[in-house]
């Protein structure tokens, strides 16, 4: 059986991403807001738990925005042209 594995890690200056699908379907994401991982499968499902995933996620926000000052001061941070 063939599937297709989704996972989207991403961040701006104020906000960030960082989530797992799975056949087009998202299965978890990470509330920074709250601060914890949220499985997001039906309560029909299979239960299905991402042990650690929301400490990676944090880490991978730290990766993201370290990245993104660098290519701001790289790039000089040029204005979107419209």
């Amino acid at each position: 059986v063939l599937h297709i594995d989704l996972a989207i890690t991403g961040c701006s200056d104020s906000d960030g991403v960082d989530m797992y699908g799975l056949d087009g379907e998202e299965m978890w994401y990470a509330d920074f807001n709250k601060g914890e991982g949220v499985v997001a499968l039906p309560p029909f499902a299979d239960p299905f738990t991402f042990p650690g995933h929301y400490e990676g996620a944090v880490g991978n926000q730290g990766v993201c925005k370290a990245n993104l000052a660098t290519s701001i001061k790289a790039y000089k941070n040029p204005e979107e042209k419209i």
